[in-house]
């Protein structure tokens, strides 16, 4: 192995020697060569522009070609196994079912282009739906499990939802009865028939449960349901679907006002996804990702279900929401090389390792992800040194980015990780912008900006909301104060709406945090202004 620098792409790697491709006709036993690891760029800048470089073509697929794909390629290797379902599938069972319940959607009445929710926990049938979706044509639309009947209804009505896949219950939620709540004519209505007066576009609700429910279709039904002809339909509507359509829609948290219903396409999520598991390296060897992250937000549905088929990596899903301790059982049991989570999440699986006097064996674990909040020094050390996760990665995105933007390279050292939240992914542009729109020399605090395959289509059905992100040229203001260093990489010092000026100086809560966190006492610190 030697080490080289493409000046096509400013990625450093180690390459194998091409003489191993000459003389592979003058012996038998020829080693394959070993995956490319990606190293970062050289590149030093001067100004808050960085485009992330690259010499792999974007796919262009949709997410059940992806799903086709893998079937092809991996046959029965393990994609999914449901810890807390006992439910175990390869990559070929995946495929098939899908085409199933695809087929059971069909049947019901959906058609392209319909909005067809998933509102539960993470489960096996969560998983299945989105794949059943997208190669029926639909598009899924991701619903928290959390939600009460007002949001829910908001969400039905906002997207003109045809169709609504829950779970029986989850903690202290019983579907069916919150349903109920806001559209009292399922109890009187025939499975598919559904006519309501505050959720007028909703037709079908399909429950997974073994619980017969007035005026619902069972999940397990749909399974049966499938036909020839039906299979054949499948087939004729995948092949028409087209990768810039919308696959998925993700409310935001609605921190300003009502959710606003971000719109992700085939395009979008494919991409990420396929992205991101070469920067953390799941092209390097088989991976088995541990995810005790929800399906229902962009992190698990992308980086978990999509990446997983991408890469030949198994999913491996230990509860229906994060539980640690089941988490660390998953991963020994599992054998898990690869562990998702945000700081918080982390923090909780460290501690219950230190708690479990040995019980849990990590040391299958080599890598991972972590995103969603800013991660200490301390964290870093734990995560390397209890979870044996050397080359993890740390991340930044948002759902309106398909989520991510910004991630480092599993080949960072500890330092980078735990100070910046890295390089832009492959072809994706990110630049540092003043009030005034300029770009900022490096180092310099402004409003993170990001353009390019990852970019969501709209908010749907709000126009307005829409035009306040995304200007004509493209650019996505994410509403985040961050720094570009001299190396390109990003770091986030708080959000625009949370700076504040003291005697003429800019405050940023990370600022605040960051030295809180010097504080040797301090595990976790977040700082809010309230005026």
């Amino acid at each position: 192995q030697s080490t080289g620098h493409s000046q096509d792409n400013n990625f450093e790697m180690l390459r194998i020697s091409h003489w191993a491709i000459i003389t592979r006709s003058f012996t038998k036993s020829v080693k394959r060569p070993q995956p490319l690891r990606l190293y970062p760029p050289k590149t030093k800048y001067k100004h808050s522009y960085v485009h992330g470089p690259s010499d792999r073509p974007l796919l262009g697929l949709n997410v059940g070609q992806v799903i086709d794909e893998a079937a092809e390629k991996y046959g029965d290797r393990e994609g999914a196994v449901f810890v807390h379902q006992g439910i175990r599938k390869s990559f070929y069972q995946l495929k098939e079912e899908a085409n199933i319940l695809a087929a059971g959607l069909i049947c019901i009445g959906l058609k392209r282009g319909d909005r067809i929710g998933i509102w539960g926990p993470n489960s096996y049938e969560w998983l299945l739906t989105q794949y059943a979706a997208a190669k029926a044509g639909l598009v899924l639309v991701n619903v928290n499990p959390a939600y009460q009947p007002n949001e829910l209804l908001y969400c039905i009505n906002k997207v003109e939802m045809a169709a609504l896949v829950t779970a029986e219950s989850f903690k202290f939620q019983h579907y069916y009865e919150l349903i109920s709540s806001v559209v009292p004519e399922i109890e009187h209505s025939s499975p598919g028939e559904i006519q309501s007066k505050h959720a007028p576009s909703l037709k079908s609700v399909i429950m997974i449960s073994d619980v017969e429910h007035r005026g619902t279709f069972k999940f397990s039904d749909l399974l049966l349901s499938s036909s020839k002809d039906l299979l054949s339909q499948v087939e004729t509507v995948q092949k028409k679907v087209q990768f810039d359509e919308p696959a998925n829609i993700q409310f935001t948290s609605g921190t300003t006002g009502y959710p606003k219903g971000a719109t992700l396409s085939h395009h979008n999520i494919v991409n990420n996804a396929y992205l991101f598991g070469f920067r953390i390296g799941y092209h390097e060897q088989e991976h088995r990702i541990c995810l005790p992250n929800p399906l229902y937000h962009c992190f698990g549905c992308v980086a978990g279900s999509l990446a997983g088929p991408l890469h030949g990596a198994a999913l491996i899903v230990p509860s229906s929401g994060f539980n640690p301790e089941k988490a660390l059982e998953a991963i020994h049991t599992e054998r898990c090389t690869s562990l998702y989570g945000t700081p918080t999440m982390f923090v909780d699986m460290i501690h219950a390792f230190d708690l479990s006097n040995a019980k849990f064996d990590v040391s299958s674990l080599s890598t991972g992800a972590m995103a969603g909040a800013p991660c200490p020094e301390e964290l870093v050390k734990g995560v390397i040194n209890k979870l044996h996760m050397r080359d993890f990665i740390v991340m930044y995105g948002m759902t309106e980015t398909s989520p991510v933007s910004l991630q480092c390279f599993n080949s960072d050292p500890p330092e980078v990780k735990s100070t910046t939240v890295g390089y832009p992914t492959e072809h994706v542009e990110i630049k540092i912008v003043n009030e005034e729109g300029e770009i900022t020399p490096i180092n310099t605090a402004g409003e993170i900006c990001v353009r390019g395959h990852c970019n969501m289509l709209y908010y749907w059905n709000d126009e307005d909301k829409t035009k306040e992100i995304i200007a004509e040229d493209r650019w996505l203001k994410t509403g985040d104060i961050g720094v570009i260093d001299e190396n390109g990489y990003g770091q986030i010092v708080g959000r625009v709406k949370d700076m504040i000026i003291r005697g003429g100086e800019n405050i940023y809560p990370r600022e605040i945090e960051e030295f809180l966190y010097t504080h040797p006492e301090v595990m976790e610190a977040h700082v809010r202004f309230t005026f």
